[in-house]
């Protein structure tokens, strides 16, 4: 795939995640076209693309590098944009910045965070977001309702995964060959709203 295959690829990619994706592209990269045609094409057209991370993931990574690297303009922007468009919810995107403070130092941490008071604010999102999904299941589960109580303790090691801003993934496995079974929580203002319990037939 030549380079000008992998720009095309990650315009329409960006597009499909940012409204007027193309129309920002183009006014990103106005004076240095060459730039776009570069970044545009390894982020979106190569690196999103990699099957071995979810997009999910990739932006979150991606938040965390820019935070240490002290991008606090248009990267942060656009990928705030990205990531949430990928699934992460706005809590989430905050809890990579408190990762990141821990590694790349709190003078970068807090500039990151001044800057999300902005777009937050710009993009309608509430100061401070409401808990992520992964946080509102977690607490739930600590003291769940009678079905879901009897599957915990039957199969009592479990794994939990936010899938996206408002989906949850909990597998519940045993300690015997017993099969296990999946929780798929939805979440909604700071609630589950709602638990479909999936086991094998």
């Amino acid at each position: 795939m030549t380079m000008d295959d992998l720009h095309d690829r990650g315009r329409e990619n960006f597009a499909e995640l940012v409204e007027d994706g193309t129309k920002r592209l183009d006014a990103l990269f106005a004076t240095i076209p060459a730039l776009g045609e570069l970044a545009v094409g390894t982020v979106y057209g190569h690196l999103h693309e990699r099957p071995a991370l979810d997009s999910r993931t990739r932006e979150a990574a991606t938040l965390a590098a820019i935070v240490a690297a002290g991008m606090v303009g248009p990267p942060l922007s656009v990928h705030l944009r990205t990531g949430l468009a990928s699934g992460l919810s706005p809590a989430e995107v905050c809890e990579v910045v408190v990762q990141t403070a821990a590694f790349a130092g709190f003078p970068r941490a807090v500039s990151a965070a001044d800057q999300l008071n902005r777009l937050f604010e710009g993009h309608g999102l509430p100061i401070p977001p409401p808990p992520a999904p992964r946080e509102v299941v977690l607490a739930y589960l600590a003291a769940p309702p009678a079905e879901v109580a009897e599957v915990l303790a039957a199969l009592p090691r479990t794994e939990v995964q936010a899938t996206g801003p408002d989906r949850v993934l909990v597998s519940c496995f045993g300690d015997d060959p017993v099969p296990g079974a999946v929780l798929h929580c939805a979440v909604a203002g700071g609630e589950v709203t709602s638990v479909t319990v999936f086991r094998p037939s």
